[in-house]
């Protein structure tokens, strides 16, 4: 294991760039075919309405923080502070995917019977959707799993692009972005928010009330800002819980919203028979 020579690292240096040809090439190829079909839009009255302004600006967030996640020289510092490391798969798994989907414009049709079509409606399918989620979850944070992604150096690139696919599914069950290949409800998104909400705050638990490191990589680790691994891995604990309460809360008000829609519907007076 490498040791940092800067263990008090400032916010400027955790920020500071590198580039990986492999990440920076696509997202940039991305986030130009969406700035293209953007300005494209923006040509007639119905384009502006269909996508707006203010869309751009929460996709152009969202692609500015997965480079922040992905390519900063926090990236470096994975065996140094397991808190660290978790902010950044909680920015991929929590913050960069509503962003994105916010970001696509309105009415997006897609024909449930042509191939993407039926990719699309299999990959948002809630059930697919919360396998996925739970078992990139589950697996990557009981300690066999996660002390071998630290000890194989996947958990450097491979964890953080499983939180990122896995998240934008979830998100994507949620958000419902594509309603044409997405008949779910608001009751059944609401109910699945739930569900999805669950394994990331069990694990979040356990680290909370773990009185042992868990994670042996991290037993004798040298850590950041002078905290021992039993405080980074409960500091891990608060960061991955504090970071699905939004969704949570998303989760709560579309089930309110439903209740309050069967409770209109049932006190509506019957229809007057002609």
């Amino acid at each position: 294991m490498s040791i940092p020579t800067d263990l008090s690292p400032g916010l400027g240096s955790l920020l500071a760039l590198r580039f990986d040809p492999l990440v920076w090439l696509p997202v940039l190829a991305a986030a130009g075919w969406y700035g293209w079909r953007f300005a494209q839009s923006r040509r007639t009255p119905e384009g502006r309405a269909r996508w707006p302004a203010w869309k751009a600006v929460l996709f152009g967030l969202g692609v500015a923080l997965l480079i922040l996640a992905t390519q900063s020289a926090a990236t470096n510092l994975t065996l140094n502070s397991m808190a660290l490391y978790m902010g950044r798969l909680m920015v991929l798994a929590e913050v960069v995917p509503p962003l994105l989907i916010l970001g696509l414009p309105r009415g997006v049709q897609i024909d449930p019977r042509r191939p993407l079509g039926r990719m699309l409606g299999v990959l948002l399918d809630p059930w697919v959707a919360l396998a996925v989620w739970s078992a990139v979850i589950i697996f990557w944070n009981i300690p066999a799993g996660f002390n071998a992604s630290v000890v194989t150096n996947t958990a450097g690139a491979l964890l953080p692009s499983l939180y990122l696919l896995s998240s934008l599914l979830v998100w994507g069950v949620v958000l419902r972005p594509l309603p044409s290949v997405q008949p779910a409800g608001i009751g059944s998104r609401g109910w699945f928010g739930l569900l999805a909400a669950l394994p990331m705050m069990a694990v979040a638990a356990v680290w909370l009330y773990s009185r042992q490191v868990l994670y042996t990589p991290y037993v004798g680790a040298l850590c950041l800002w002078n905290l021992t691994p039993l405080e980074n891995q409960q500091i891990s604990g608060w960061i991955m819980m504090v970071a699905g309460v939004p969704a949570l809360g998303l989760a709560f008000i579309q089930l309110m919203a439903w209740l309050i829609e069967l409770t209109d519907g049932d006190a509506r007076p019957p229809a007057a028979k002609g």
